[in-house]
């Protein structure tokens, strides 16, 4: 990990944990990577009591895990773990796409048009990490125009977990493309009002995903 400097005593306890939390999320921790309180404390500069809180809160959420006689360890990803975040992702944004349609048609449309057509030229010019930040604003952009604050948190914390499989996914230029062909299908089937068959873009584009993680990350052929 690079040196990271806290000084604020009031805000600490969150900075820590954040930052181990999107090192995890990203990758840049791997999965079954053993997390020394010791050595994080030195790393980024504190002390080792808001390290325990931050592993104690993330054990909560299931992105470590406590082992007798050897301490924290990054959780590993399994096609399980995957499988329910999509499931739960379907759910929710199909009541986020439903809830959008409905409250702000027009700017749905717009925001998701603008969004693809960035996707469109960053793919063009093989900008694959901004592809990424794109692919997570496309969602987002339904999430929010819900009008839900509830919807959208839920959103962002699904997406996060699903970070760890896509990122690797993502890497390569055809699964890249084929998420995008994804949301030009959702945003089509908007643009047309039908919410039933943009539910259906949603499933199909979450499907896809799964596929391509199990083929890249776990070595399963399609």
């Amino acid at each position: 990990m690079k040196q990271l400097l806290i000084k604020d005593q009031v805000t600490i306890r969150k900075k820590v944990y954040h930052y181990i939390r999107q090192r995890i999320l990203t990758g840049k921790i791997a999965p079954n990577q053993r997390l020394v309180e010791t050595t994080i404390a030195r790393e980024i500069g504190t002390s080792r009591t808001p390290i325990r809180e931050a592993l104690h809160n993330l054990e909560a959420e299931k992105l470590v895990k406590s082992i007798p006689r050897v301490g924290y360890v990054v959780e590993s990803m399994s096609a399980e773990d995957l499988e329910q975040i999509c499931e739960l992702r379907e759910v929710i944004e199909e009541l986020a796409l439903r809830r959008a349609l409905e409250k702000a048609h027009n700017k749905l449309v717009k925001g998701l048009a603008k969004n693809v057509a960035r996707q469109e030229e960053e793919i063009a010019k093989g900008n694959v990490g901004v592809y990424i930040e794109l692919d997570t604003q496309f969602h987002e952009i339904i999430a929010q125009l819900s009008g839900s604050d509830r919807i959208f948190e839920l959103v962002q914390g699904l997406r996060r977990h699903m970070l760890r499989y896509s990122l690797q996914a993502n890497s390569f230029i055809d699964t890249v493309v084929r998420s995008m062909e994804g949301h030009r299908c959702i945003l089509e089937a908007i643009e047309k009002g039908d919410a039933d068959a943009a539910v259906q873009a949603i499933r199909e584009h979450l499907g896809t995903a799964i596929k391509d993680i199990e083929q890249y990350v776990f070595n399963r052929n399609p």
